[in-house]
């Protein structure tokens, strides 16, 4: 992060004004995604599909409120964006829309249909091998003193935040709108800690459980340790690439450590379980990252009671890979 940029993030923390103020500007932008009524386990449930948002996930929120936010002398220097595939496509998606020049660090072994969707939408990639443990944050931090840009970080910013609970917002006017109080409970999967903080924020009355894949489950160490605990091992292999972050942020951490409880983490079978499941009981796709809170709640890892609530939150998943889930039987 610049010198430039570091006082404007230290004086824009998130909030729960922030959510709201996002919301709105959303709401004149993106029709609501689905708020879906099933039973699991005996028990009803609702699943908020945000696999079906332009971009094919919740980052889009996130995205547009940040950029949106922008000032003109800002626009003018570009975006550098960091991602695993899906903050890319809603930083590329909110630039085309805005006239912003938008730089996206990817790994080298994203998905490629991700891959393809950002250079689609007009960004610039620049790849780094995750596998070999280059620091994205670095390839950025070179790329944003080479141009000036600012960064626009897939979890780490204050913008990003509020925009993804902006989700949380639309769950609670969905539900009421059906008569219901709520939500009671949020089960959401979970990288960096951007969208769980952001629902946080947005409903503080509703337990927020994250879930993140085994072996990349650092937020749940890091609430269970009362600090912040990186990924052990980041050449762990896992499918849901969406949710591979080694260490939450101080700016998700403060807001979570004091609402957020504990999070819990989900098996490789256990994430293509969900992904066959959705794929059959709601005729969705989603990916393995999205389908990680899914996942938790099939397994009964999570208690349903109450008025539950399941983040679907993406669905940008290679076509041969997602065929071979589905057909497979572990």
């Amino acid at each position: 992060m610049s010198a430039q940029q570091m006082p404007i993030l230290e004086q824009h923390g998130p909030s729960a004004a922030g959510v709201a103020r996002a919301a709105a500007k959303i709401a004149q932008l993106l029709a609501q995604t689905p708020l879906l009524e099933a039973e699991i386990n005996g028990t009803r449930v609702w699943l908020k599909a945000e696999s079906l948002q332009p971009i094919g996930s919740f980052k889009i929120r996130g995205a547009w409120h940040r950029l949106s936010d922008l000032t003109e002398a800002e626009r003018a220097m570009g975006v550098v964006g960091v991602s695993s595939g899906n903050h890319a496509q809603g930083v590329a998606w909110a630039a085309r829309a805005l006239g912003i020049d938008a730089t996206i660090v990817l790994p080298a072994n994203a998905p490629q249909v991700k891959l393809d969707a950002t250079r689609a939408l007009g960004a610039k990639v620049v790849l780094y091998d995750r596998a070999g443990g280059e620091d994205r944050d670095a390839v950025a931090q070179r790329l944003i003193d080479q141009s000036g840009a600012v960064l626009v970080h897939a979890f780490g910013d204050p913008w990003v935040i509020e925009g993804q609970g902006s989700a949380g917002l639309e769950i609670t006017a969905q539900l009421a709108a059906r008569g219901l109080d709520g939500p009671t409970r949020i089960v959401a999967p979970c990288g960096g800690g951007g969208l769980t903080a952001g629902l946080s924020l947005a409903c503080p009355d509703a337990a927020i459980v994250p879930v993140e894949p085994e072996g990349w489950d650092d937020v749940r160490i890091s609430l269970e340790r009362g600090e912040i605990v990186g990924v052990a091992d980041t050449s762990a292999p896992t499918d849901c690439d969406a949710l591979q972050t080694p260490a939450t942020r101080p700016i998700n951490f403060a807001v979570l450590k004091g609402r957020v409880p504990f999070g819990l983490a989900v098996t490789p079978a256990e994430v293509r379980a969900a992904q066959r499941w959705a794929f059959s009981a709601l005729h969705l796709v989603i990916e393995p990252g999205g389908a990680a809170a899914l996942a938790a709640a099939l397994a009964g890892k999570v208690s349903l009671e109450g008025c539950t609530v399941i983040i679907l939150s993406g669905g940008n998943t290679d076509a041969a890979a997602f065929a071979k889930v589905i057909a497979s039987a572990d």
